[in-house]
């Protein structure tokens, strides 16, 4: 099988972003697997080598059938936006949240077009994207308005661990309000489609519990009595395979060994702490209903250490491996 192409938007240029990409593309392993092409700037590709004390050669493309796709050197798409000698590397600046917008719209275009196989993002900062006058707090609302896609589904994945997410950036009450039987439903059957496109067929799915040992049949909060157990019911009485509600508290560990497919957490932090509790810088995000692959790094853009070459890229590593392992299927059932 041929080995994919993963589009790279570099990211915030005064964050991390430039490194990582840097030091995930100096190594063997993601050339084995994919065929990296960055989405950047070459002034700043060139001084993040010097950051890192890496030495790797830059291959200016115009088109990623023109990538060498080798170790040793940096295939890059050069948009020639950011002026190095005014970039202030670490700190919020206009000048770099349009150029981390352009990236990825950039990247979007090329996906679209289906030139490349998938997209690995790394950080950007809302603030940055803010002061630039650009109008998304971050990448999930920018793929949304760039690919005209409504209601993206989020999955975390760290080694057999993957985790689906009812609810996102709100409060945890208004969260608990977001627990509906239609919702829990809806989800359901959203996170098993985005498995089989993910090649994972006939999989097994277990809803966490909302309340501490999912409410002792409502000694201590009803929603898994009145929203959750109604709403995994009718799942299964349509042919899911899902479980739940299954205790916060051991859902995730039973799930990473095996024991289900996937998870459906019902707020941000419930997920958030259990994937990176197993490993923090292996976590992936996938952006699931789009019309190409998005994998993502989980960490931000790092502004107290950019610059110094500090910066690990294990976790830009793993999402770009994450997107090289499910492009095929993601594609295959996509470009159909």
């Amino acid at each position: 099988m041929d080995r994919p192409i993963i589009g790279i938007p570099m990211g915030d240029p005064a964050g991390i972003g430039p490194e990582i990409v840097v030091k995930a593309l100096n190594s063997q392993e993601v050339y084995q697997i994919s065929k990296p092409l960055v989405i950047g700037d070459k002034d700043l590709i060139s001084q993040a080598m010097k950051f890192c004390g890496i030495d790797l050669n830059i291959n200016l493309v115009a088109d990623p059938d023109e990538g060498e796709y080798t170790r040793g050197t940096i295939d890059l798409i050069d948009l020639d936006n950011v002026d190095i000698d005014k970039l202030e590397i670490g700190k919020i600046q206009a000048m770099a949240g349009q150029a981390a917008f352009e990236y990825i719209k950039k990247a979007v275009e090329i996906a679209m077009d289906k030139k490349i196989d998938a997209i690995a993002t790394t950080p950007i900062n809302k603030e940055s994207l803010k002061a630039a006058n650009i109008p998304y707090i971050g990448h999930t609302e920018m793929l949304e308005s760039l690919t005209n896609t409504s209601n993206p589904l989020t999955m975390f994945q760290v080694d057999n661990l993957r985790v689906f997410f009812l609810t996102r950036h709100v409060s945890l009450r208004k969260a608990c309000d977001l627990v509906t039987k239609e919702r829990v439903y809806d989800y359901i059957v959203r996170s098993r489609d985005a498995l089989e496109v993910l090649g994972i067929r006939d999989a097994k799915i277990a809803v966490a519990g909302l309340n501490p040992h999912s409410g002792e049949h409502g000694l201590f909060g009803d929603e898994e009595v009145k929203e959750i157990e109604p709403a995994i019911k009718k799942a299964q009485e349509e042919g899911i395979k899902v479980v739940g509600p299954v205790p916060a508290d051991s859902v995730f560990y039973f799930a990473l060994k095996g024991h289900y497919d996937a998870v459906l957490s019902l707020y941000h932090d419930q997920g958030h702490i259990a994937t990176k509790m197993v490993d923090f810088e292996r976590t992936v995000s996938i952006t699931n209903n789009l019309p190409f692959l998005r994998t993502s790094v989980d960490h931000g853009t790092a502004f107290d250490i950019a610059g110094t070459g500090k910066a690990s890229e294990v976790s830009m590593v793993e999402a770009i491996k994450v997107a090289a392992k499910y492009a095929f299927n993601f594609n295959q059932q996509n470009r159909a």
